[in-house]
């Protein structure tokens, strides 16, 4: 498939027109932060995040998105749409996007030309995730929005309507940027098309915001899985149809961490899990080894929370994935998951998507016996 017609097959929002009707095998994706672990560089981890994208394309994934962070050593991906840039040049058919690009930290205008440029580059294959979060803390949220302020994030449903606009190069007569053009885009070309967007989110929020916008949803149910279902449904009540999206269209976030057997997965886990208890305590670092994350030595409180951290990722031996994520996607009615595995060694973490590449039974992998991996080392790359 060429990049032109990548995707041909998808509604507007690079959404599967069989989505809804292909059983258990749901749509899958990974959303991927080009993790840092200790002794590796951003270099190292940008370029197993480029290996990663190819395997991904060849296991049969139907996104690849990126997210952005700031200020933070165990995650290179700050810029989602540089790296976009990369991954497309390096890839050929799966879709590409942002998972998501923070608005409040970005000028509209700015967000438009960026997907427009990529737009343009890899027709067909971009999606524009938008989150209203500052994704970083919040010293480093006031030196990315200087001259902005701090309300910028009670400003985002005007700040997503210019966006659009700028898109669409529809502003109304009147309007103070109805003049104003964002290139490569419809105003430069009228007829080629633009990027879907998606709205992001963790709350009722971004989720009512999106139907009533008739926009595709992401949920992070990886960080925030006691509100998946409450949102879901508010999402799907208010809903109303668009030229985007005539019925509502929900994916969520799913942190997974697979491997070979039950007690590796579980020992692979425990490193994303201190790293994630380290950032909640304001430490953030480089994601450590499962032999840091054993000798830790974990408070009663400490212990609370990665057991409950661990509590909402699916881990396991392929078969247990498989069975963790049905189960999730028939509890939350999600039309696509999203995997995600925060695994320190690059190797590690992509032999986790392999395997639930398998497990789901998805492209070129279904066929693969799991306890061959792919025999290309990405801890190398």
């Amino acid at each position: 498939m060429s990049q032109s017609s990548a995707g041909a097959e998808a509604g507007t929002a690079g959404i599967p027109v069989d989505a809804r009707d292909q059983g258990p095998e749901t749509p899958l994706s990974i959303l991927d932060l080009a993790t840092v672990g200790d002794g590796y560089t951003p270099s190292q981890a940008l370029a197993a995040t480029t290996v990663l994208a190819q395997r991904a394309e060849e296991w049969g994934y139907h996104r690849f998105w990126v997210a952005e962070h700031h200020g933070m050593p165990g995650v290179a991906s700050s810029s989602p749409a540089v790296l976009l840039a990369h991954l497309g040049a390096h890839t050929s058919r799966i879709r590409l996007g942002s998972g998501g690009v923070m608005l409040p930290n970005h000028a509209p205008l700015v967000v438009a030309e960026q997907f427009g440029l990529l737009h343009a580059l890899h027709p067909g294959r971009v999606d524009l995730g938008i989150g209203r979060a500052p994704g970083t803390d919040p010293a480093t949220a006031r030196a990315l929005r200087r001259g902005a302020g701090m309300d910028a994030v009670d400003e985002f449903p005007q700040q997503l309507s210019e966006l659009l606009h700028f898109l669409d190069a529809d502003f109304p007569a009147g309007h103070p940027y109805a003049r104003l053009r964002a290139v490569p885009g419809e105003a430069s070309a009228p007829g080629s098309g633009r990027p879907p967007v998606w709205l992001l989110g963790s709350s009722g929020f971004s989720a009512q915001l999106a139907g009533r916008l008739g926009l595709p949803f992401a949920f992070a149910h990886h960080f925030s899985g006691q509100n998946t279902v409450p949102a879901l449904d508010l999402y799907r009540e208010s809903f109303r149809p668009s030229e985007a999206l005539a019925e509502p269209y929900a994916l969520i976030g799913v942190g997974v961490v697979a491997a070979d057997d039950d007690v590796q997965a579980r020992r692979l886990a425990g490193s994303g899990a201190l790293s994630m208890l380290r950032l909640r305590s304001g430490r953030p670092g480089q994601v450590p080894t499962p032999e840091e994350a054993e000798a830790y030595p974990y408070s009663e409180f400490e212990r609370e929370f990665v057991d409950s951290w661990l509590a909402n990722v699916v881990i396991g031996a392929p078969d247990q994935v498989r069975e963790g994520l049905q189960e999730l996607r028939k509890r939350t009615g999600a039309d696509e998951l999203m995997v995600t595995s925060n695994i320190h060694g690059h190797d590690a973490r992509h032999r986790s998507y392999e395997l639930v590449a398998q497990a789901w039974g998805l492209g070129q992998v279904a066929g693969q016996d799991p306890s061959q991996g792919s025999g290309r080392g990405a801890d190398r790359a």
